[in-house]
């Protein structure tokens, strides 16, 4: 740890701490709040310098001091910010130099002091406050100029303000065809600016299709799972349970990102099209765009929209279940039995086994599996990681426990973090449509196909 002593106390020192840091590449500037020495405070000031300042709303919810902390130590380690300058050190507390040891300690971040101390019992008393808090690993730098050296150049290319707005070129309503049409119905209803946008998402669903098969192709039936196979060896054999749960987690992968429904059913027809090509018929709801789930009730998490979240929803859990609503567009009443082992190692699934949880004692059948995109995964990390640090958890206890259990604090958590939720807004009866997809063994002979589909002409019919 390093301690600077600008005993000068020159204004330059300060721009400079300033103009070093860049939260986006894990390098902060933290101001503690003049005139108060609660370690709440200063838990929320490091927040503050991650960009994290929703909390400083007047109606936002408020965090104690042991959660800020445990907020500080999860956000320091899921987006990896691995060194911080503290400002106006020499008013710390023993109490704030302890809470910055843990945190230290916990993370591994780099942190240096700056101490304005124009006296020598000013530097003294600092001292003994540090050896206090057990931090006596100190290396003095002294001096304007080499406090300046210390802290080194302004950052360059530091992004201010919230990233662009987002932008997907809209399609038209789709036609309600079925696999072996939607592709032909589309070349002849839309113009070509429009069937050219609609046939891309199509080849998408194809393509991606051929690569998972091609990749985890199902071995042949077997009583795996309780299917037991088809009497008649040329009749169609439906997967079993484990097979199911790969083929829901790909349905959620391949439609998460989707703009909008009109996007989705085009890559889900060209997901059916490519299940064909190996001789499995894949069967979706017909009336998927009324459905809730993956692509349907989902809003794609952009920079901008990971941006608001952060922002507004200083605290690890809310934040995450706030994304969970936006990636998975499913019911709350589901989200909520989302355990803390219901996330991978990687944080890349959602695994929601509701069935065992409401039919206790029966077999278990296929798990809701939900598909984590990359930018909304430091924030399953950060929320397990506050979840596992708070006191007597377990795995098997709930993740948004706090979040979704009652409804002043689930209307709470909506308006902190002022997004849009068409999960909320048009809700869904019954189950989201890619639990509700099956999957069939045809045992016929598999046609020859490309694994990336040709465009079709520029001749209109």
């Amino acid at each position: 740890m390093r301690l600077l002593l600008d005993s000068d106390d020159d204004h330059a020192v300060h721009r400079a701490a300033y103009q070093w840091a860049d939260p986006a590449r894990g390098r902060i500037t933290v101001d503690p709040t003049p005139h108060t020495t609660s370690p709440a405070y200063l838990a929320l000031d490091v927040l503050r310098a991650m960009g994290r300042d929703g909390f400083s709303r007047p109606e936002a919810e408020r965090m104690s001091t042991d959660p800020a902390w445990r907020a500080v130590t999860c956000w320091t380690l899921a987006p990896d910010v691995h060194e911080a300058i503290v400002l106006r050190a020499h008013r710390l507390t023993v109490e704030r130099l302890r809470r910055l040891a843990a945190w230290r300690a916990d993370t591994g971040i780099r942190l240096t002091l700056l101490a304005h101390t124009p006296e020598q019992a000013d530097e003294q008393r600092l001292r003994e406050h540090l050896t206090a808090a057990g931090l006596t690993d100190v290396v003095t730098v002294r001096g304007t100029t080499a406090v300046l050296g210390a802290i080194g150049p302004a950052a360059t290319g530091r992004r201010v303000g919230p990233p662009p707005r987002d932008h997907a070129y809209p399609l038209p309503t789709v036609p309600r065809s079925g696999v072996a049409s939607f592709r032909a119905d589309c070349w002849r209803r839309q113009n070509a600016t429009d069937f050219a946008h609609t046939d891309g998402q199509y080849r998408t669903g194809y393509a991606a299709a051929r690569t998972w098969l091609a990749r985890t192709l199902p071995p042949q039936p077997s009583a795996v799972g309780g299917i037991e196979p088809a009497a008649d060896p040329t009749a169609p054999t439906p997967w079993n349970l484990q097979e199911t749960e790969a083929l829901r987690l790909f349905l959620a992968r391949l439609t998460v990102s989707s703009p909008s429904p009109q996007h989705t059913v085009a890559r889900v027809r060209g997901a059916q099209a490519g299940f064909l090509s190996r001789s499995l018929l894949l069967n979706v709801p017909d009336d998927l765009t009324s459905r809730a789930g993956p692509g349907i009730t989902t809003v794609p998490l952009t920079p901008r929209v990971v941006h608001t979240i952060t922002v507004r929803l200083p605290n690890p859990l809310r934040a995450a279940a706030i994304a969970a609503l936006l990636f998975t567009g499913t019911d709350t009443s589901l989200l909520s039995m989302t355990q803390i082992a219901s996330v991978d190692e990687a944080h890349a699934t959602v695994a929601i086994d509701r069935d065992s949880r409401i039919h206790i004692g029966e077999p278990p059948g296929p798990r809701h599996m939900y598909t984590v995109p990359p930018r909304a995964r430091p924030l399953l990390r950060a929320a397990v990681e506050f979840r596992r640090r708070t006191p007597r958890a377990a795995d098997n206890h709930g993740l948004f426990a706090n979040c979704f259990g009652t409804t002043p604090r689930f209307e709470a958590l909506i308006a902190d973090a002022g997004l849009p939720v068409p999960a909320l807004a048009h809700p869904h009866s019954g189950d989201d449509w890619h639990t509700a997809a099956r999957c069939w063994h045809l045992h016929t002979p598999a046609p020859p196909a490309p694994d990336v589909l040709p465009r079709l002409g520029e001749l209109r019919p």
